[in-house]
């Protein structure tokens, strides 16, 4: 089974530990993006994933590429081209202290990049699923039409679609993000993350149904965060369907490192769709995985499926696996 993945990968640079950016005199490179989160946890699942993305025709866009691959992703479909990476700089969060992000992105290779370079027949040809944030729109009006004619492709040729709305309020204000959702969503079969509709309403299952209704969706997912500091949080989700809603067990996280939490769900959700899970146990696996991706550095869910079932049968939770 294959999945495709659409969207930027960037540089991520965080101080070393718990540093804050004003102490650091040095800083832990490693690559990351929603979307190539989500196709390495797929990968490291088993399934055949790729990652389409524009990268810089240098070192440091060859590496970004690397990054992926050394965890199976293909990346025969990304583009070369443009000036630079998009950056983020991350300052952990500890204790009372939350974490920060910093991007450093405008001008990257795929924010760059126009609308006609992605030959989505071509790029679709074999894939069984489709993934897509709504980040990759926020990047340029040429990226929002990419997602766009990438979603009906994936449509036409009866590929399946899924899409983490994954608003983020430093790219662009809720407005032009709900116009771009409103577009996409058509086009989408499973959605994490309920549309703001604008008019007051904030029930995830009141706007979970809404979105079922409106635009034919087989799910809506909400992951559920509750942060007692920024290294002890409560983790579980609801999936929402037109027969029901379906919530998973709680999960008490110390967490090491928080970010790619809702795409290693994203991830797993789409594996256990893939392999015919109901929604019972689809919720259930993805919300395993996503606890699992708190205890590890970086953006990737460096995670088996062995790994994910022991965690959900209650035989690994925390021992040395001997």
């Amino acid at each position: 089974m294959k999945v495709v993945t659409f969207g930027e990968i960037m540089l991520r640079l965080n101080p070393f530990g718990y540093e804050r950016f004003a102490q650091a005199e040095s800083f832990c490179a490693s690559y990351a993006g929603a979307e190539a989160n989500v196709a390495v946890s797929l990968s490291c699942f088993g399934l055949d994933a790729e990652l389409v993305t524009r990268v810089p025709a240098h070192e440091i866009g060859e590496a970004a590429l690397n990054a992926v691959r050394r965890y199976g992703v293909s990346v025969s479909h990304c583009l070369r081209g443009g000036d630079r990476l998009g950056l983020y700089f991350l300052e952990k969060g500890a204790s009372q202290r939350g974490g920060k992000v910093i991007y450093d992105r405008a001008g990257s290779a795929i924010a760059t990049a126009s609308r006609d370079s992605f030959d989505w027949r071509t790029i679709l040809a074999g894939a069984d699923w489709f993934h897509i944030t709504g980040i990759t729109p926020a990047l340029s009006e040429e990226l929002a039409g990419a997602c766009l004619d990438a979603v009906r492709a994936a449509k036409e040729m009866g590929i399946t679609v899924s899409m983490d709305l994954n608003y983020r309020a430093k790219l662009w204000p809720y407005e032009r993000a709900r116009e771009a959702y409103l577009s996409l969503l058509p086009y989408v079969d499973y959605c994490k993350d309920p549309l703001d509709y604008g008019d007051g309403e904030s029930d995830p299952a009141v706007l979970s149904a809404r979105m079922i209704c409106d635009f034919s969706l087989r799910a809506v997912a909400v992951t559920h965060r509750k942060t007692h500091t920024a290294s002890d949080h409560t983790w579980s989700a609801t999936v929402y369907t037109e027969d029901g809603a379906y919530t998973s067990r709680e999960y008490e996280m110390h967490v090491v490192d928080r970010v790619g939490g809702g795409d290693s769900f994203s991830a797993g959700w789409i594996y256990s769709l893939l392999h015919g899970m109901p929604p019972c146990e689809a919720v259930e696996f993805a919300t395993a995985a996503s606890a699992l991706k708190h205890s590890i550095e970086g953006d990737y869910n460096l995670v088996s499926v062995d790994e994910v079932n022991a965690l959900l049968s209650g035989g690994a939770a925390g021992r040395v696996q001997r």
